[in-house]
């Protein structure tokens, strides 16, 4: 696959790689880094070939054969007059954890020629979390990076305290030199050199492979099994969409340890900087997905169960019955200089683990899987009604955390709760979407207590919570001058009044009257709304509308799936059609993929969708978005799953 900055990207096997045109790495930072990766750690940083003593031209840059291998052509410096010696035909591939590069250099002369091939190779073991252009700076004591010459490669090492992380090398055949890189003296980076003989139009072959081992992986990392199997045989536009992510979903999908210690597979985020378990993105892929490959929901709820929290924790959020939101497994994670090693600040994700399991419940008809996660899913509801501010706030509300989130809705950067004048909104905070997730959580809990564990007390008990709280949001939330819910409101109860697309997850979840869900479905169609590709996050005209900001303009596919669902739950077939179709053409401009985010440029503007230039690609909830949407198509014409 082909990332936006013209780098190619591989992915396979919980591991992806970034290359340049020419197969290399230059161990660069910021926005878009290249090496490979694996579990939150640059494993390679620096590949870099030259072929007699220069770079290499690219004939044909490199392109992505397949999800997992690149292919280019190069040659050697050369003049109309006097062409290259020689052709270099280069083919990489990334399983679990490896790269492998392999070199076939053919001859174009009809005499031998020696052809001179170096690599210079580097390992920085740089935690993501370093890589970020947010100019934060980590210490690390009593670090060491080493490099040892082998036979056939080389090893290197890093060791910090209990941390121990390696990458090998593995050449055939082996170099005839390695020396330190010039201008390296300080690094680890060395340069091994071969010096192949070619025959007349004759061939040398030289292949490389690298492994990373990180820390905490005694063997290496397994291949994930893929379960990609078409879900149609039609050949329209949506289908290919759905196609195209369920593919990407396989690209995505990682092993975790699930509730009873056993691995189990799920989709990890995206990439390149959320390539883990995420709560709310593997919640809401898993829903997308329950039609049709319910087994991930199983397994997503399963590796959710077994990080629910177990105790207060104030660096890291956790508390007794919460559902994570992310997990990491870098260094920085590791000696807690970051709070992601299993960062609990999502107000969302432990309504949304509750919606999951009473929808699998409800799809498959399966009563195990309740019946096996009862004790966490009452845990998950004791969460909502104590530390979740339900009881106390009457809404589930968060606090912006300063080490952490400053948001912790799906809109979770800094300023994206907002009002119309731009002003963040101060906490605690309740975001109108997880009230409705709130409410979904309490009805569908309460279908499981009465169905599945035979408890009609609870079960009553949480109707009545859920009938409450539908009947305080309305009042609370409506704004009747915009005719439009609120965003949030603040911790001194205002309504935070900038007009936005999370009022769409209101329809989804069903808090909504049939008039009021109406009125909110007709007014996301409207053009400050609807770019035409896609429903915006904020709509135009607001103080705060950016085009090209992450949450304040632009537009998400996931954001759009959530309420075509919603269209559909209220049958609004119209509308449903109208974001589907718009989505499915944006779609068509990216081979079906489709990105995290695109701008919330209107369709007239461009003969495309606009992309928004940090946006991770693959992801999981925007892969999983088409099926979403073809669900809403068959909901709302009563029509069985295909």
């Amino acid at each position: 696959m082909t990332a936006s900055d013209n780098r190619v990207q591989l992915v396979r096997d919980a591991t992806f790689v970034r290359l340049d045109t020419a197969g290399g790495i230059s161990g660069n930072r910021g926005t878009n880094p290249d090496g490979l990766f694996l579990r939150d750690a640059r494993h390679l940083s620096r590949w870099q070939l030259t072929v007699d003593g220069t770079s290499p031209i690219a004939l044909v840059p490199a392109e992505a054969a397949t999800d997992d291998a690149a292919t280019c052509v190069l040659t050697p410096q050369g003049t109309r007059d006097n062409p290259p010696a020689y052709t270099v035909f280069r083919r990489q591939t990334v399983s679990a954890g490896t790269l492998t590069d392999h070199l076939r250099l053919v001859s174009n002369l009809p005499e031998p020629v020696t052809a001179r091939v170096d690599l210079t190779v580097d390992v920085d073991f740089a935690d993501l979390f370093e890589l970020r252009a947010d100019d934060r700076h980590y210490p690390k004591p009593g670090s060491r990076y080493t490099a040892h010459t082998t036979p056939d490669g080389l090893h290197f090492d890093y060791d910090r305290a209990d941390w121990h992380a390696r990458t090998t090398l593995t050449c055939h055949p082996a170099p005839d030199t390695v020396a330190t890189a010039q201008g390296a003296e300080e690094s680890t980076a060395r340069t091994l050199s071969w010096h192949l003989r070619l025959d007349s139009h004759g061939e040398a072959e030289l292949h490389l492979t690298l492994r990373a081992h990180p820390h905490g992986l005694t063997l290496d990392p397994p291949p994930v099994p893929h379960t990609h199997r078409q879900t149609s045989t039609g050949t329209d536009d949506l289908n290919r969409a759905c196609e195209r992510g369920l593919a990407d979903i396989d690209l995505l999908t990682i092993p975790v340890t699930g509730v009873d210690g056993d691995e189990v597979h799920v989709p990890a985020a995206g990439i390149p900087w959320f390539l883990t378990l995420f709560g709310r993105d593997s919640l809401l892929t898993s829903y997308f997905l329950l039609p049709y490959r319910p087994d991930t929901a199983a397994a997503t709820l399963s590796a959710l169960a077994a990080t629910q929290g177990q105790r207060y924790d104030s660096f890291s959020g956790e508390q007794p019955g919460r559902i994570v939101h992310e997990t990491r497994h870098g260094e920085l994670a590791h000696f807690r200089q970051v709070p992601y090693g299993r960062y609990y600040g999502a107000v969302d994700a432990t309504p949304l683990f509750l919606v999951l399991l009473h929808a699998h419940y409800e799809t498959t008809n399966d009563r195990s899987l309740a019946q096996r996660l009862e004790r966490h899913a009452r845990k998950a509801v004791d969460w909502m009604l104590t530390d979740g501010g339900l009881e106390k706030h009457g809404y589930l509300v968060y606090t912006p955390d300063p080490g952490g989130l400053a948001n912790q809705n799906w809109k979770d950067s800094a300023g994206a709760i907002c009002f119309t004048d731009g002003t963040q909104a101060k906490g605690p905070i309740a975001v109108s979407e997880a009230q409705g997730y709130a409410y979904d959580a309490l009805q569908r809990t309460a279908e499981l207590a009465h169905k599945i564990w035979q408890d009609e007390p609870y079960a009553h008990r949480l109707r009545n919570a859920a009938a409450r709280l539908r009947s305080r949001f309305t009042t609370d939330f409506w704004m009747p001058q915009a005719d439009f819910p609120a965003l949030a409101l603040d911790g001194d109860g205002h309504q935070v009044d900038a007009l936005a697309s999370d009022a769409g997850h209101l329809l989804w979840s069903g808090i909504l009257d049939a008039e009021h869900a109406r009125r909110v479905g007709q007014r996301l169609l409207d053009p400050d709304f609807f770019s035409g590709w896609a429903i915006r996050t904020l709509s135009a005209g607001q103080k705060p509308y950016h085009p090209l900001s992450y949450h304040r303009g632009s537009a998400w596919p996931h954001d759009n799936a959530i309420i075509a669902l919603g269209f559909a739950r209220y049958k609004l077939a119209h509308e449903v059609d109208t974001v589907t179709n718009g989505l499915i053409a944006a779609a068509a401009h990216h081979g079906f993929r489709l990105p995290e985010v695109i701008a919330g440029y209107d369709r007239s503007a461009t003969t495309g969708p606009t992309p928004y230039p940090h946006s991770c690609s693959p992801q999981a909830w925007a892969a999983a978005a088409p099926l979403a949407l073809r669900t809403a198509r068959h909901q709302v014409r009563n029509e069985p799953h295909t």
